[in-house]
């Protein structure tokens, strides 16, 4: 199945998940936007602010975090991750409120051997609460270039998109008794850590450390930000368009991997109510 183009893509999107807010839209700078928080000297801001890059060797990851929290809007960042054996690594972008019962949005890169894809890994908590699990492989190798990975997140859905071609959408069920992120703001935080417990076949892949240090980059990042004026009502859109639905549809019949909502062994008596919403 052929792909429109990236900006037709992100024409389509942002008029129609915004056509009734008010916004605004800046193109970040990492000096400007985000605080170093681990890591040492490892991670790193450069070419004016336009560049930033985590890494990770035996001793310690690195990780950053947006000095400004978030409540709807949509994110954009391209990232370039950890080439040839990356087995063990893990470069976690998401968001997130703090506290027990916290709110989180996940994008996880799960690192593998040289010449096996990348498995992305999405997640969605609501009040503390996580547990549903998409994955993915990528039909690209996302250590070659920079890739677009981005959120769009309003109160009646949140929409993981990759170059601008949605990958999942998970719905406001609060109808049916499903908690949504919708009332704490979240800051943007990404880390590159290292995860051969569990992250590549299962545990069964060790991190290579004669290939460390493993880096990661970051550029472009970029934010639409919701101002919240208008009644919930007047948020109302459907979540995508046909072409939308169709891309949706393709990512998920040849790249998805792992679907919380069919995994019958995990749930004999049925899947979760916001899958049947």
């Amino acid at each position: 199945m052929g792909i429109s183009s990236n900006g037709l893509c992100l024409v389509l999107l942002v008029g129609l998940v915004f056509s009734s807010l008010m916004v605004a839209t800046y193109a970040g700078n990492f000096y400007q936007d985000f605080d170093l928080t681990w890591g040492g000297k490892r991670p790193k801001i450069f070419k004016g602010g336009q560049l930033l890059s985590l890494s990770l060797d035996k001793v310690s990851g690195s990780g950053f975090q947006s000095k400004k929290e978030y409540l709807f809007g949509r994110i954009d960042m391209q990232l370039k991750l950890v080439p040839g054996n990356s087995a063990g690594t893990v470069t976690a972008y998401y968001l997130s409120s703090q506290g027990p019962t916290h709110d989180e949005i996940d994008f996880e890169f799960l690192g593998n051997l040289s010449g096996d894809p990348y498995v992305l890994h999405t997640n969605v908590f609501t009040q503390g609460k996580g547990n549903r699990e998409q994955q993915f492989y990528l039909w690209f190798n996302p250590s070659r270039n920079f890739h677009t990975y981005s959120v769009i997140w309003k109160p009646q859905h949140i929409i993981f998109l990759v170059d601008n071609i949605p990958i999942r959408v998970f719905n406001n069920a609060e109808s049916v008794g499903v908690p949504f992120p919708k009332s704490q703001p979240m800051r943007i935080y990404s880390s590159l850590w290292n995860a051969d417990d569990w992250a590549t076949r299962g545990g069964l892949v060790k991190t290579d450390w004669s290939k460390a240090p493993f880096t990661a980059y970051y550029r472009n990042f970029n934010v639409i930000e919701s101002k919240i004026s208008h009644s919930f009502a007047e948020w109302h859109t459907n979540a995508l368009d046909a072409p939308s639905r169709r891309r949706l549809r393709w990512v998920q019949k040849y790249f998805m991997i792992y679907n919380y909502c069919t995994d019958l062994k995990r749930f004999p008596q049925g899947p979760p109510v916001e899958c049947r919403h």
